[in-house]
Parts: C-alpha cells; structure tokens; sequence
C-alpha cells in the first residue's frame, strides 16, 4: 500500500513554512480533496468539482492553555502552499461520515459558528479509510485532550475507531547517541511520540476490568447463549438476597413509621396554626391597602388643586390688562419721548394676543366665556391704536416733507449746487420704525395706506430736488455749442467742431453720481422702513451712509450690491410676495423724477450730439453694476435714460446720413467729396468719447455711415458714367488714407477699410483697361478674336480664316506698333488728364504699364502658337521701352 501523506515530512515543512510566525505547531497534515455539497433530494449526493488541499492540524501554547486549529491550505499559481482558511477546533460540534459515499472516505466537519447554516459545509475526502481514520482520531484525541470535550460523531462507531487506533498505532524507530557517539536505535509507540494525539478513547483501568469480567468465564466462541443464561440466573439470585435482607429489618422499620406519624401530627398542628396567622395578615393586608388607597386619594386632590389654582392664577394674569398699557394704547401720545412707552405697549399686546390663540393656549379653556371677552376686547385696542398710529404716521410725513419744502436752503439755488441731504429725514423717521414694524405685526393691511402716504410726500421732495439741481446744473455749465451738421456739404460747417464739450458730460455724470446712490439709499431705507419682506440694497460706501465725497468726474463706480439679510429676513427669498409690492411702491416714489434726467440728456445733446457717445458709457456702467431686485425702478430708470440717450444719438445718425444723401442731388461732382475726410474727423471725434460699453453704439454709428457713403458714392458716380471709374477711385483712395490710423485699432472701421480696398482696385482696373484699349484697340481685338477662334478650330487653321490672314496681322502691328512711343505717351496723358488727385498718378501708371504687360506678353504667346514664322516685337523690348518712359 502506498505511503500515507500524513507520514509526508516534506508536506509537513510546507505546512509549517506556509504558517510561519503564527506560534503554531503542525500535529498532522494530509492531503484531501474539497468538493462542495449540494442540498437536493435524499439519497443522493451532489457535488462540484473536487479541488485538491491539504489539512493541517495545529496547536498552539499559551501559558497552561492551549489552542487548537484545523487549517485548510491550498496551491498557488506558483505551487507553493499558502493559507486559506482556519478553522478552531472548540467550536467543532459535529463529525460526519457521507453514507452515500460507497468508499466511505468522505465526511464533513460542521462548526457551530458559521455565519449560514443553510449553505451546505464543504466535503473532505480521503484517499482510504485509513486516513479518513487517522484525520478524525486525531482531531477527536485533541478535542478531549485539549478542549475536554468530544464532538457528536455520525456515521461511523466510536468504537471501531478507537479499535482501529490500537491496532494502527505505529511503532516509530528514533536514534539515539551513545556515550562514545554511535546512535542506537529504540522502539517507540508514536502515541508516546504525540502524547496529545493518539490517546485511546477507553481508559486502560476500564479496559482491565472488561478483562477481568470476561476473564471469569471461560467459554468458547460459540457458547454465547450459555452466557446469557448464566448471567441471568445470578441476577434472578442477587434480586432474592435483596429482597430477603429487607424482611428481616421489619422491625427498625415500624420504629421509623412511629416517628414518621408523630412527625406528621406536629406538622398538621403547625399548618393549622399557620392558617390561622395567615387569615389575620391577610385581614391587616386589606387594611392597610384601603388606608393607603384613601391617603393616595388624598394627597392626589391636593395636587390637583395646587396645580389648579396656579394655573387659574396664570390665567386671570393673562387675562389682565395692564392700565398703563391701555392708556398708551388708546390715548397716548406719539411724541418722540413717548415712543418707548407705546413700544412696550406694542410689543405687549402682541404677547398677549398671540398667548390667547391655541397654538399657546390649551384648547380647553379658548372656548372659555372670559377668554373669548379677553380676546374681544384685545382686538378692541389693537384696532384702536392701529387707526391713531396710522393717522398720526401719515401727517407725520406730510409736516416732515412740507417743511423741508418750504425751506428754499435744503435745494440747490443760483449759484450753488446743494447735494441733497436726507439725514435728518430719516433720523426722524427711524423713531417711528419699532413703531411701524409692531404695526405690521397686528395688522397687515394698515401698511397700505402708510406706505403710500410715505411715498407721496417723499415723491414731491425728491422731484423738488432733482429739478432744482438739474436746472442750476445747466444754468452753472459754460460751454460753446458744437454744431449737428457735421457731414454737409458746405465748406465752413465744422469750423468749430473741435471745441471742449466735456462739461456737458461732466455735468451727466454729476447728475447719476448724486442721484443715482440717494435713489438707491432710499428704496432700501424705504424697503427696511416700511417692512418689506426681502434683501434690501446696500448704498454706496455702506449701509446708511447718506454723507459722500464730491466726484465731479462722473468716473466714480457706484457698486450696489445687496445688502447682509438680517436674521429677520433670512426666511424670505428673491421670489418674496412683498418683492412685487415694494416695486409698484417705489413707481409710486420715484415716479416723475426721470423728466429731470431727460431734460439734462435733452439739453447735453443740444449742445454736443457726440456727448451721447460718453453719456451712453456712463449710464451702461451704473446700470451694470445695478444688481438689488430691491431697487427694481433705479434699474428701470437707468434703462430709460439709456434708451433716451440712444435715441438722442440715432436721430444725430440719421441727420447725418441725410446730410450725406444731399450729395446726391448735387450737380456733376470731380474729385474728392466732401463727406469723406470730415466722416474721418467725425470718427475721430467718436473715438475721443467711447467709454466703457458704448463700443457697440458707436460700431452701429460707423456701419450706417460707411453704408450710406459708400452707397451715395456709387449713385453720384453712375451720374456721369464716361468718369465713374476716377470717382470712385479717387474717393476710395481717399478714405482709406483718411482712415488708416483708425482702421488699425477699430475692428469694424477696419472692415469697412478693407471692402474700400477692394473697391479701389476694382475701379483701377476698370479705368487702366478702358485707357489701354483705347490706344490699342486693333491689337487686342485682333488677340480676342483667335481666342475666340481656339475653342472651335485647331491654332494651325487659324491663319487660314477671314480676316486672320498673316497679311492682316502684318497690317494691323504696322499700324498697332509703329510709333507705339506716342501712344503709351498719350495713355499716360489720358491717365492724368481726368485724375484731380496727382498724388494716385504714380501708382496708378505703374499697375497700367503692369496691366499693358500682360497683355501684351499673351498677345505674343497667342501669336507664337498661331503664327510661329512671324515676327513680334518681344516682351523685353516693350519693358525696356516702358521703362524708358
């Protein structure tokens, strides 16, 4: 038979190398094969696909206690061992033997502490019984040695294995050293080898007197019936000696039935008088239940009326009305020293109406008759301070504001420009703001009429102001007036185009400077004032600053942004109710205002339509950084003004294209036109004024020019077809050279820079080619008709065809290039005779004497191919002849 893999040494290194530095030691190690069950049908057994492993059995010491392990190792790639799973041996409750496994070397281990029970416990298998017995006995030895205790074994007799190990213990041969150094060989068990391992699972005492029992009896084999027969009748024996020796001890026996029954009457005496003692305790139970049940009663109505009472107190202290409360509620006066008596009242009577609803007020007593009087009367008071707060807040604003009217020093006067200063209106109207929030808070709908009363009379202050400014804003700034006939044909209406008109500008920028931040300022103190729910704005130079420095430059970049939202207004958002409300409020206190800012647009444009171009910038500039939904009616004037300023400047394009369309109308014009060279000073003008996002204005500006220039140029030229070439010509030529600079750095100047260009070449080529077939006519009719031939019939026929014959093409170079000195001479007199601008003479003889060129050099290549025994006058010589010129 083969060797067994327990006896394997080189495995059992494996083992030990593949646990090294668990502080374990290897018992045992074995190779089996691993397949998994499978629950199905009884009686049959299921399995996957065996995988070969190794169990290794270990123990490990600490102290007095040890530790066992059953380690399953599997191959890796390489086909060393490694761990795969550990198991420990103390939770070990069940060993069983597969009876469907005919060979009977399958079993499985199932452990207490796997977390599925419903998952079926892998499969070991042997390769014969005697390993699958050599594996359990020795996990069995280490569960009693170790663990003291067995596991539940099924499937195979405990018996027969314990036989088995006897007879299998193996007999292992050591070496030992003798003095001299030779080693002697001894006999040893291996259970005295591994003592923990292969312990028997009879003890030997039990196993001597099994021996000394059968040692008794000597019998054969097949006498087994005798047997039990003979151990039958020494029972039957031994039974009749018991009962004989029990007869004879009748007497001790009545002695201890004697006693017995005395013991028994003391006992019934004493289980009499126990039920005695029982009733009684029984009857003083009951007593002191109902004493204990009437003092519970007792202290329990006690209770219940402390808590009564104090929660009656608590009531009637609700229900009273303080007097010096309801004197300032119904009477009281509003004056600044009053203000926080009347607070206190306020704030008060909302505790008090917001403790008699039933969210704070027990539902039992809100229908009580006094609460329901309480509450009546309460409202009584909220109504009647209401409407004397309401009154006395709406004549309030009105004395405030006819008194800052009739005062002609809080306005702007001849001489003087006064900033409007809003200080001291708003110091006296933050007195009454507690008041006005604590209003809002016991009736909504009287915030209607106060804040319209509110911006009524602050509307006259404000239009007051702003149309005082304004007017002495005009009346202080001294400047000349710039003409609006910038394009027209006369010759002295730019004469004073380059005065100074920053001023006028400057003076815009004054007005949004001042204004724009005071109108910022008060609709967020208007929004806080009269308790709009939603962010409010936060001014220039922070909240509540209403003192600034003077910017005259109009360069000052308000930002209005929003405000920090105090804990009050956290709960509201951008899409509050109250935002629509606050923007038709604000119409209501702005309104009419803007009349003052178009008379200043109005006014600016009168003196200098360009001015538009700067005041477009500005006003662009406040309206980007106007970002508060809050100041919903600043955003909307600032969108006005900047409609109002475009168009201003529209209707001065619009003038001026006109003014360029009355060229049109003129009489035969030469030359230059006059709109030319004052659209480049125009240009420049508008460059000078471009600030911040008015690009785009001004692009638009330059777009409708160019196009009605461009487009009137071409209707004068077509007036005088003999010379529309030379207008056009000189025209383009001369807005480009006006232009040029401005075309560098202007994107859409550039473009028009560009098609001008093309223009130009265009019309040059028209004007050379009409000039150098006027003096050449015959020679390049005559090329013109063999091109014309070349499509239909072969170069070789062509001298054969009527009228290109050699004796005509002799002809017409005899009369074509004799004396061709004269004629490129009399081209270039017709070049300058009708050309106004001498300066365009040089470039454009050289591109004629280039264009001349080329014809002539595909004249001599047509020649060449149809009439190549005939002589021409070759390229070379004419350049040398052209240069000569």
């Amino acid at each position: 038979m083969a060797k067994s893999s327990a006896d394997d040494d080189e495995l059992r290194r494996a083992c030990e190398a593949a646990i090294e530095g668990t502080k374990q030691s290897i018992v045992m190690s074995i190779r089996v094969a691993k397949s998994r069950g499978v629950w199905g049908k009884s009686g049959k057994l299921g399995r996957q696909m065996a995988k070969p492993r190794v169990l290794a059995l270990s123990v490990k010491s600490k102290g007095q206690r040890k530790k066992a392990f059953l380690r399953v190792m599997k191959y890796s790639s390489g086909g060393v061992l490694e761990p795969a799973k550990m198991y420990k041996l103390k939770h070990l409750s069940k060993v069983e033997v597969i009876t469907n496994d005919p060979s009977g070397c399958t079993f499985t281990l199932g452990f207490d502490n796997l977390r599925s029970q419903s998952v079926a416990p892998p499969q070991w298998t042997m390769r014969n019984t005697d390993d699958r017995n050599r594996i359990l006995v020795c996990i069995l030895n280490i569960c009693k040695d170790v663990l003291g205790k067995l596991p539940k074994v099924v499937g195979i007799d405990i018996v027969e294995m314990a036989l088995w190990a006897k007879d299998n213990t193996p007999v292992v041969t050591t070496q030992r050293s003798t003095e001299d150094g030779e080693p002697v060989a001894e006999a040893v068990t291996e259970s005295e080898l591994k003592v923990t391992v292969e312990k028997e699972l009879v003890s030997q005492a039990e196993e001597e007197d099994m021996e000394a029992l059968l040692g008794t009896y000597v019998m054969g084999i097949g006498e087994a019936e005798a047997f039990s027969e003979r151990l039958k009748r020494e029972l039957q024996a031994l039974e009749a000696a018991n009962v004989h020796a029990i007869l004879e001890s009748e007497p001790l026996v009545d002695e201890v039935l004697n006693g017995l029954e005395a013991a028994t009457n003391i006992v019934d005496d004493m289980d009499e008088w126990l039920g005695i003692f029982n009733v009684k305790l029984r009857h003083m139970r009951e007593d002191i239940e109902s004493i204990e049940t009437r003092n519970n009663k007792l202290e329990m109505q006690s209770v219940n009326n402390k808590a009564l009472i104090e929660e009656l107190d608590k009531v009637i202290e609700r229900l009273r009305v303080p007097s010096e409360y309801a004197a300032s509620l119904t009477g009281g006066s509003f004056d600044e020293a009053d203000m926080l008596q009347n607070i206190e009242a306020c704030e008060w009577l909302a505790t008090a109406l917001k403790g008699l609803e039933v969210p704070n007020l027990d539902p039992i007593y809100a229908n009580m008759r006094s609460v329901k009087e309480k509450r009546a009367e309460l409202k009584i008071l909220k109504a009647t301070f209401v409407t004397r707060a309401s009154e006395f807040l709406r004549n309030y604003f009105a004395s405030l504001v006819d008194f800052m009217v009739s005062d002609k020093s809080y306005f702007s006067q001849r001489g003087q420009l006064k900033r409007p200063d809003h200080a001291d209106l708003r110091y006296k109207c933050r007195t009454y703001a507690r008041v006005l929030q604590h209003l809002k808070s016991l009736d909504k709908n009287c915030l209607g009429p106060l804040r319209k009363a509110y911006c009524s009379s602050l509307n006259l202050l404000l239009r007051r102001e702003a149309r005082e400014f304004a007017n002495e804003l005009r009346a202080s700034t001294k400047v000349s007036r710039n003409p609006t006939v910038w394009l027209e044909g006369s010759t002295g209406s730019s004469q004073n185009a380059n005065t100074d008109t920053s001023a006028v500008s400057d003076a815009y920028a004054k007005m949004l400077t001042i204004f724009i931040p005071l109108l910022v300022d008060e609709s967020s103190f208007f929004a806080h004032f009269m308790c709009f729910e939603v962010p409010a704005l936060a001014p220039p130079g922070g909240a509540g600053s209403d003192k600034r420095p003077n910017n005259d430059d109009g360069n000052d970049d308000d930002d209005l942004g929003i405000m920090d939202i105090d804990e009050s207004d956290k709960k509201t958002g951008k899409t509050s109710p109250d935002l629509t409300a606050l923007n038709e409020a604000l119409q209501d206190l702005l309104d009419g205002i803007q009349e003052d800012f178009y008379a200043v647009v109005d006014w600016a444009y009168k003196i200098d339509p360009l001015r538009c171009i700067s005041m477009h910038g500005i006003t662009e500039r406040y309206l980007s950084g106007q970002k508060a939904d809050a100041a919903g009616f600043v955003r909307l004037l600032l969108g006005d003004l900047e409609a109002r300023v475009s168009m201003q400047f529209s209707r001065f394009v619009d003038e001026a294209c006109h003014q360029i369309e009355r060229n049109e109308r003129n009489v035969r014009q030469m030359g230059v036109l006059p709109y030319i060279p004052r659209f480049a000073a125009l240009a420049t003008r508008m460059e000078q004024y471009i600030q911040g996002q008015s690009r785009d204005l001004v692009d638009q500006a330059y777009t409708k020019f160019v196009s009605i220039m461009f487009v009137t140029l071409e209707k004068i030229a077509q007036q005088d077809p003999k010379y529309a070439d030379i207008l056009l010509l000189e025209n383009y030529a001369a807005f480009q050279n006006s232009l040029y600079d401005l075309a560098n750095v202007v994107p859409t100047l550039a473009k028009f820079y560009h098609q001008a260009s093309e223009a130009y070449e265009q019309a040059c080529t028209r004007h050379i080619s009409l000039i150098i077939y006027y003096q050449f006519e015959r020679l390049f009719q005559f090329a013109k008709k063999i091109e014309d031939l070349m499509y239909t019939i072969s170069p070789e026929e062509i001298p054969f065809q009527l009228g290109l014959s050699k004796m005509e093409l002799r002809k017409m170079l005899k009369s074509s290039l004799s004396g061709v000195d004269k004629s490129i001479a009399q081209m270039y007199k017709k070049l300058q005779k009708n050309l106004a601008s001498e300066e365009l003479l040089p470039s454009l003889w050289d591109k004629c004497k280039k264009e001349f060129l080329d014809k002539y050099e595909s004249f001599v290549q047509l020649v060449a191919k149809v009439y190549p025994s005939e002589n021409v006058p070759g390229v070379t010589e004419m350049r040398g002849l052209l240069a000569s010129m």
